[in-house]
């Protein structure tokens, strides 16, 4: 991965036998088909000066597509930093005498999108070991501590059943260490024989979503094409279509409806798990401020957390930072105070606020704009904070294996030159692709880079024109 270095020194770039860098740039915006009819925004800087080496619509606003999380990213670790943790309580308004609890058992959730069903677990088995077996009331989620608004402006419907589409909730869970939290993980196999349905594995088990399966098993070397689907306002998920006999295989993350109720029924299990009965009702309320604590549980620190936050650009750790500075500067957990929480915080880092659109914090919106100039300027003037080598260490890394080293740039740029050598964000979203971050050069010096493709017809397309200009860029 690229050293660091603070050293300021006067940046000379060199030509080579294929020109110079604006040479080299230019004729691949100049001739590459994929760019035809697109918009480009390139900004190159030295990550010693600051000073932009090059720029093409530097200045125009462009859709950043996941880049928008290095802005995220940097104004939760300036905002909340990187030691902050969420934190789950369980807590009671009720009198405790034996082994019953007289009064409503209270589940608040303070944001943590890291909760598992192990976590769920823990916080059962501490109230079984206090002796609780019985609760003589309601067992009440709480998710109070952010609005209750579960989208983004801009998300389209057609995103809701999908993992990267799923709704904030101060209170949720996730099905794996990836976090993708109020999601579940439905896995399709086949059945035991031609004709019959397929099998179907939910994970996390729970109650709290409804397959219905109209699948098939089909011979041997027949087409796979199965879809999953969840319905709108509900959770009943579908299967339908056609999987082989042999080695056929399906897996998606699918979210669910109102996480809030989702984390609600995996602890409502938890604790029947442990003998703990519950005489009342499970529904969502508020905690009374005169509630005792009886448990809790603390998520992983920020610095932590940025790993797959970053690396597999997770776009429900995006809203909920979002939410979460909201809520510490503005005491709001909302899009609106996080969004102008994040817009004062960039301010501090020479980031022109007035020049952007900002509509959420993982860049899904096909509304939110930033120039390229404003997201190298961002990467130069970060490297002075205490907290740069997390940010750094967090971005995905060019050509390694690794998922939780290469993220999204693992099967990328896997050249000696470039592998490594490069860690960025990469972004993408339909006609869009991104790609900002730092990149090592062959004379050992570091170049900043923002590159935000747009209107393209095909944003994957896009990839190859990224990976061609930090190839240039190493090779200055």
């Amino acid at each position: 991965m690229i050293p660091y270095t603070r050293v300021k020194a006067p940046e000379v770039l060199a030509t080579n036998d294929r020109g110079t860098l604006e040479e080299q740039i230019s004729h691949i915006l100049n001739h590459d088909p994929n760019l035809h009819g697109s918009i480009s925004g390139i900004s190159i800087r030295s990550a010693n000066t600051g000073e932009i080496l090059y720029e093409h619509n530097g200045e125009i606003r462009l859709r950043p597509a996941s880049n928008m999380k290095i802005l995220t990213a940097a104004g939760s670790l300036s905002v909340l930093g990187k030691d902050y943790t969420f934190s789950t309580e369980v807590l009671s308004n009720g009198k405790i005498r034996g082994n019953t609890l007289a009064g409503d058992l209270f589940l608040k959730g303070k944001g943590d999108p890291t909760l598992l069903i192990s976590d769920f677990d823990k916080m059962a088995k501490d109230l079984k070991e206090s002796g609780l077996k019985l609760i003589v009331g309601d067992l009440i989620g709480d998710d109070s501590w952010y609005d209750d608004i579960r989208y983004s402006s801009d998300l389209i419907w057609s995103d809701e059943h999908t993992y990267y589409g799923a709704q904030v909730s101060a209170l949720t869970a996730s099905p794996n260490e990836d976090y993708d939290a109020g999601t579940v993980i439905v896995e399709v196999s086949p059945g035991r024989k031609v004709n019959d349905k397929a099998s179907i594995t939910i994970t996390p088990n729970n109650e709290y979503v409804s397959v219905v399966n109209t699948s098939k098993t089909v011979e041997h070397g027949e087409n796979q094409d199965i879809t999953i689907t969840r319905d709108h306002g509900n959770n009943t998920i579908r299967i339908e279509g056609t999987i082989p006999l042999k080695n056929g295989y399906e897996k998606d993350w699918i979210s669910v409806w109102e996480p809030t109720d989702y984390a609600l029924d995996l602890f409502r299990h938890a604790l029947e798990e442990q003998g703990i009965k519950i005489a009342g009702k499970v529904e969502r309320g508020m905690t009374p401020s005169d509630a005792t604590l009886l448990t809790s549980h603390q998520s992983m620190p920020l610095s932590e957390l940025l790993i797959p936050f970053m690396k597999l650009s997770n776009n429900g750790h995006a809203e909920t930072l979002i939410k979460e500075m909201g809520k510490k500067v503005a005491d709001e957990g909302s899009w609106e105070k996080g969004l102008e929480t994040l817009n004062t915080e960039l301010a501090k880092y020479g980031v022109n606020p007035d020049t952007m659109i900002l509509r959420d914090g993982s860049g899904i919106s096909h509304v939110s704009l930033i120039p390229a100039n404003e997201i190298s300027k961002l990467l130069y003037t970060i490297q002075q904070k205490d907290w740069f080598d997390e940010f750094l260490y967090s971005l995905p890394v060019a050509g390694v294996k690794d998922r939780m080293v290469g993220g999204t740039l693992r099967n990328r740029m896997k050249t000696e030159l470039l592998a490594g050598n490069v860690q960025a964000k990469t972004g993408t979203i339909s006609t869009v692709s991104s790609l900002s971050g730092y990149v090592k050069t062959k004379n050992g010096k570091t170049l900043i880079f923002s590159i935000l493709l747009n209107n393209l017809m095909d944003d994957s397309k896009g990839r190859a024109v990224e990976d061609q200009i930090v190839e240039i860029l190493a090779n200055t």
